[in-house]
């Protein structure tokens, strides 16, 4: 393959995987190959081994005779997910508090603040992305490369099943600042047990935000999924 061909094939992939975490295509939404690539001004072949990629990644689905589809939403992916969040994320936290922070901590800091004095300078893209990357680098924090090798697929299938940027709202947006915001300082303050606790906090609030959202959406959510996540 020339260099030419990975270049395509990568940015395809780079494009695809920016559409479908921006919340551009819907759960269970068909996507067409030859439309996708009209879409993105390039060729099929290189659209076709981004979707073989995403597919690999558990992004997509490929159904033979009917297409491909945006992985989608079921009440099990809620539970199995924010499981799996619950014990690799407070795990971070707590390691990333007794380790110290990576130098990029000032930066997200500087970031987090400017966006609670001025809301109105950044949309809500900008401020989940934001957090999403905060929450890799609490992972490099944590300095344990088994942890962040095993997050880092999970990463894009929670970033898919749970972004649904176009639905959140403004204020809920600001307040996950606000409790980034938290969680950073006492990751930098070197308190363990508060990083962990307000990691876990953090993700009870997102879940019963995303779960409101994903009601609206017609996704029913077992009511009790709080508690049993976090074994209240």
């Amino acid at each position: 393959m020339s260099d030419t061909s990975i270049f395509e094939r990568d940015r395809a992939y780079q494009r695809l995987l920016d559409q479908i975490l921006g919340g551009e295509f819907d759960p269970g939404e068909p996507l067409s190959e030859r439309k996708l690539a009209d879409s993105l001004g390039m060729g099929r072949t290189p659209v076709r081994e981004a979707i073989k990629r995403l597919t690999a990644e558990g992004l997509l689905t490929v159904r033979p005779a009917r297409g491909t589809y945006v992985n989608k939403l079921t009440p099990a992916d809620v539970t199995e997910i924010y499981e799996v969040r619950f014990g690799l994320e407070g795990t971070a936290a707590y390691l990333a508090a007794e380790r110290g922070p990576t130098p990029e901590f000032s930066r997200y800091r500087r970031a987090f603040v400017d966006m609670i004095e001025r809301p109105e300078s950044y949309d809500l893209n900008e401020i989940h992305r934001c957090g999403q990357e905060f929450h890799v680098e609490m992972f490099r924090a944590a300095r344990n490369r088994y942890l962040l090798e095993i997050y880092e697929p999970m990463r894009l299938r929670h970033s898919v099943t749970l972004g649904l940027p176009r639905h959140y709202d403004h204020g809920w947006v600001l307040e996950s600042v606000r409790e980034h915001l938290g969680i950073l300082d006492a990751i930098v303050s070197g308190d363990p047990a508060v990083a962990r606790q307000l990691v876990c906090d953090h993700l009870v609030v997102g879940l019963e935000v995303r779960s409101r959202i994903f009601e609206t959406l017609h996704v029913a959510v077992q009511p009790d999924l709080y508690r049993k996540v976090v074994g209240a």
